[in-house]
């Protein structure tokens, strides 16, 4: 039976408890990092980068090695994670506003929605309606004026706009719920303050709190002492060396060991459980600058990109759940399994696409045919219009300006280095029939033909292109 969001809704709200303290439900704190990479932190192989709070999350947690962003930029993963649906299903497959169509460009790339339509049911929604208070604290990039997070089941927005950035990350600020402040403030700072007096404020309640940070997405801002600190640890030629960016890293991880704390401190640690995790792979490059941001390897590219650095993110769950701390899971799971995981244990429903993936924080398994991928615009990155699906070990990319396909053994060659497709072409038209279907199931809107190409001219508009696999 397909409900309406009203009806949705409604039957939340008759489900609500009676006072606050009538049962302890769990609490929940996703903390969403912008650009972070596969292998920007300690516990996910960086020596450079600094953050010890996120690595102790990872050793009383699961480290999920197949972790995945929904889209490889930033406003369509974040629409999943609150949804549980695929950017296609919800056409909303780019950043907002987006990348204006490049006049030469072989593809015209298709409209999106510019917000997250409020007929959608968001994670917030569905616990605010089973009594949790609930908490939007960063970055939101989902809609602007009627759009913000107030709109989709959060009591409290704080930073939360139409941007995708900050101005600055040094005060003062315009930002809802956090305005002023001098130039010694610091973004990433202030918003854990704002989290710890949420938690403060409902410690004797259920409490959703979205944490979406800033940081690490440009611009490259961060307080001189920390800046110095990762300068004197540069080691030219190392993948890890952008000391700005690093420093960025620092006061992140800075922010969450507060969060952490907080819940110690007030004996919630047990009954909640603490999501970490990043939009979509790490930023390479931005526009024609030569000098990378971060560096993915031994992934294949970064944000904007379909190959795995732009998809493959950390993620780590710890606290409440986990049966088994400590443990690494190499399941893959998709930014859209966060809608059913936290909302079944506060009386929820799943969505169509997702998969609640609370066996496996407890070394149980879940059953799914595949993950997809639907990105039809060309990035800021040099990313192209291209769509891509992973069944077990094995990922197929369809590049939609020539549809060529490549096929990769993720297990084998997690670089995307070996294109099988044509050693294996039975596999890689297996995989292309599975992505086509799935295509169709989701209304996936493709890109058209553009009458004005220029080829002379096309490649002008891209920036950080990767350069095509050969048949093997």
């Amino acid at each position: 039976m397909n409900l309406t969001r009203r009806e949705m809704l409604g039957a939340l709200a008759a489900r609500r408890p009676e006072g606050t303290r009538a049962a302890r439900k769990p609490n929940f704190v996703f903390i969403l990092i912008d650009d972070m990479g596969w292998t920007d932190l300690g516990c996910f192989g960086s020596t450079f980068y600094e953050s010890p709070n996120v690595d102790a999350l990872a050793r009383s947690g699961v480290r999920f090695t197949n972790g995945y962003a929904a889209c490889p930029v930033c406003s369509p993963s974040r629409a999943a994670v609150m949804t549980g649906k695929y950017p296609a299903r919800l056409n909303l497959t780019d950043w907002i506003p987006g990348r204006k169509q490049w006049p030469a460009a072989k593809l015209l790339t298709p409209q999106f929605n510019q917000q997250l339509p409020l007929e959608e049911v968001t994670i917030a929604e569905t616990l605010k309606g089973a009594g949790y208070a609930t908490a939007s604290i960063g970055k939101w990039h989902l809609g602007g004026e009627g759009f913000d997070p107030t709109r989709q089941g959060f009591d409290l927005n704080v930073g939360g706009t139409l941007r995708g950035s900050p101005a600055s990350y040094f005060g003062p600020f315009d930002l809802p719920g956090l305005k002023g402040g001098t130039s010694e403030d610091y973004l990433t700072d202030r918003l854990a303050d704002e989290a710890l007096k949420f938690i403060d404020a409902n410690r004797d309640r259920p409490f959703f709190l979205y944490l979406p940070n800033f940081a690490v997405h440009i611009p490259l801002q961060a307080k001189k002492e920390m800046i110095a600190r990762f300068e004197a640890k540069v080691k030219p030629g190392a993948g890890h060396n952008n000391a700005i960016y690093a420093a960025m890293i620092k006061s992140m991880d800075e922010g969450v060991g507060r969060v952490v704390r907080k819940l110690d401190e007030l004996k919630l640690t047990g009954n909640t459980m603490i999501v970490f995790t990043s939009d979509n792979g790490g930023l390479r490059y931005e526009g024609r600058s030569q000098k990378p941001v971060t560096s993915n390897a031994p992934l294949r590219a970064g944000k904007g990109h379909a190959y795995e650095g732009g998809i493959r993110v950390p993620l780590i769950v710890s606290g409440y759940g986990v049966a088994r701390p400590g443990t690494v899971c190499d399941v893959p799971v998709s930014g859209i399994d966060y809608f059913p995981t936290i909302t079944a244990m506060a009386g929820g429903a799943k969505n169509v696409d997702c998969v609640d993936i609370a066996p496996l924080l407890k070394g149980g398994k879940v059953r799914r045919e595949a993950l997809y991928w639907h990105y039809p615009h060309y990035s800021n990155q040099g990313g192209v219009p291209a769509g891509a699906v992973r069944q077990g070990d094995f990922k197929l990319i369809e590049f939609y300006e020539d549809g060529r396909v490549e096929l990769f053994n993720l297990r084998d060659d997690p670089g995307e280095k070996a294109n099988l497709a044509r050693k294996l072409p039975k596999k890689a038209a297996e995989l292309h029939a599975l992505l086509k279907r799935w295509r169709g199931q989701v209304t996936a809107r493709m890109p058209e033909p553009n009458p004005a190409h220029n080829p002379a001219e096309a490649d002008q508009g891209l920036a950080g292109v990767e350069p095509k696999t050969e048949p093997v």
